[in-house]
């Protein structure tokens, strides 16, 4: 009687989610008033980079705690970070314990963002764990619980998560429709300095702004520029006395051939600048970066949809 080999067992490949965090980019941000806890109110109107991080999602065995490895160009950043304390690995426990489940999952994090940057890095992260933990798990991405469960841990995370243009007021989780914006060629710039979000609000006046919303939709990217002009940030001044080099960055910018309006998205230290079309603003990118080999620079675009808008 011959006998045959054993075949082999074969174990299904463990299932994994793929996806990418965009940078969020505060085309102007309004600080409209200050609650009694403490955090201020804003009005702010957000699109996405095509600029990531991205982000896979494995399923580990059952019972298993969640693990997190951190690659990419800003690894190093995050190395003596304890992993407990990562916004991402906050989302999946907070998204397990609610859900009455263990977060068995492997995290693997690409950062291509720098940290601390103003462009919701981390918020993004952390918006893109969920969206990979509902697609793992079986969970529509859109429940209201979800978007609770994301401004219980950031002010960010809500529109991150949103994934689209989006008015938002309250501390981040009032989240409006935009109205149709133009996708538009930009620049992200960054110095290479960290800027802490609290050391910013400390150094600002107790002087508020009002609500800016557009009164209707721009008719390009030109009209789109000249609106935001009539905006700001009403973060600039206190962000450049705790980054002096953003006041640079921003010149640098303005300088550059084809500019249409350059300004800081959030708390900074990141800037951005939007262009008439792609090759003035790869034009400009390039010629900064040969003139500032030490800051992060990248063209890019600005779109309303994170899912649409990738050219």
């Amino acid at each position: 009687m011959t006998k045959h080999p054993a075949t082999p067992e074969i174990r299904p490949a463990a299932p994994e989610i793929r996806v990418d965090a965009p940078a969020k980019i505060n085309l102007y941000l309004h600080v409209v008033g200050r609650r009694s806890s403490g955090y201020h109110e804003l009005d702010s109107l957000v699109m996405f980079a095509t600029e990531s991080d991205s982000l896979t999602v494995t399923a580990l065995p059952d019972g298993m705690p969640p693990e997190l490895l951190i690659n990419g160009p800003f690894a190093g950043s995050l190395a003596n970070e304890p992993p407990a304390c990562n916004l991402v690995v906050k989302a999946a426990l907070a998204f397990a314990a609610h859900l009455g489940r263990t977060p068995s999952v492997r995290i693997t994090l690409t950062k291509n963002l720098p940290i601390a940057s103003g462009i919701g890095g981390g918020s993004a992260d952390a918006a893109a764990c969920l969206r990979a933990l509902c697609q793992l798990w079986g969970i529509p991405a859109d429940g209201p619980v979800l978007f609770t469960l994301a401004a219980q841990l950031g002010a960010d995370i809500p529109v991150c998560l949103h994934g689209r243009a989006a008015y938002f007021g309250g501390i981040g989780e009032r989240l409006d429709p935009a109205p149709l914006l133009p996708n538009c060629p930009a620049v992200l710039i960054n110095p290479g300095v960290p800027v802490p979000t609290p050391a910013v609000f400390r150094n600002r006046p107790p002087v508020y702004s009002w609500p800016a919303r557009l009164s209707k939709p721009p008719a390009d990217i030109a009209d789109l520029a000249d609106m935001l002009s009539r905006r700001r940030n009403d973060l600039t001044c206190a962000a450049i006395e705790v980054a002096p080099e953003i006041a640079e960055v921003l010149t640098t910018l303005e300088r550059a051939g084809g500019c249409l309006l350059a300004r800081l998205s959030g708390s900074g230290a990141t800037c951005f600048a939007i262009y008439p079309d792609d090759a003035a603003a790869t034009a400009a990118a390039t010629l900064i970066a040969t003139q500032h080999p030490d800051w992060w620079v990248r063209p890019c675009r600005l779109v309303s949809d994170t899912k649409l808008g990738r050219p």
